[in-house]
């Protein structure tokens, strides 16, 4: 799961593409390398994601420059073929 693309649902971040960093019993913890930095994950409810189906690289989550410009290329990406999810 780690390393997993999503896009939040619900609260400020809606629309907002987000990354798994870890996950609990009950909670996601995601990061987007600006707003959410590695060091300080926001903790989500599962039914508030949309899974994007791909995955970060390992190296896209060594730090929050990389972070950004690896969920911006995806986002781009998906408006490009007009695959933004439904929220």
């Amino acid at each position: 799961m780690k390393g997993a693309v999503v896009v939040s649902g619900a609260g400020r971040d809606k629309g907002e593409y987000l990354a798994v960093v870890a996950a609990d019993a009950e909670r996601l913890f995601v990061c987007n390398g600006r707003d959410r930095p590695l060091t300080r994950p926001k903790a989500k409810n599962p039914a508030h994601l949309t899974m994007t189906g791909q995955t970060l690289p390992p190296e896209a989550l060594r730090g929050n420059r990389a972070l950004k410009k690896a969920l911006a290329r995806i986002r781009a990406e998906a408006e490009r073929n007009g695959a933004l999810p439904e929220l």
